[in-house]
């Protein structure tokens, strides 16, 4: 089973994709923010980590840049929905910080455990 450490400063949506994963058969952690997320990472080591770019305090580009330069194995997937032309230039910069995966916000359900299953199969 494959541990997955899910990062999101909305709780609304932490929530619903934390219940899409778990009912999927994941084992879920998650954070409610970038320093959070870092701190539990430093603790255990997870299969994957899902973080969205956009947060207050530590932004996921600096929890990706943490998470490469201490495990360069775990498997990571970016997310964003940041406004309108800028969601896409903070998934490129996920992508050249060591993100595996992108998702642009909204995504639906299917979308999601698509993306999930994938960066855990490479």
């Amino acid at each position: 089973m494959a541990s997955i450490l899910l990062v999101e400063d909305d709780d609304q949506l932490r929530t619903m994709l934390k219940s899409i994963l778990t009912n999927s058969g994941y084992e879920v952690w998650d954070a409610p923010n970038g320093t959070r997320a870092s701190q539990m990472h430093d603790e255990q080591s997870f299969d994957l980590v899902i973080t969205d770019l956009v947060m207050p305090d530590k932004d996921g580009l600096e929890v990706i840049i943490d998470l490469r330069r201490t495990n360069k194995d775990v498997r990571i997937i970016a997310m964003s929905g940041a406004g309108p032309g800028s969601g896409e230039v903070y998934l490129m910069a996920a992508q050249r910080l060591g993100a595996d995966l992108t998702l642009s916000k909204p995504f639906d359900n299917q979308e999601f455990l698509k993306t999930v299953c994938l960066a855990l199969e490479t």
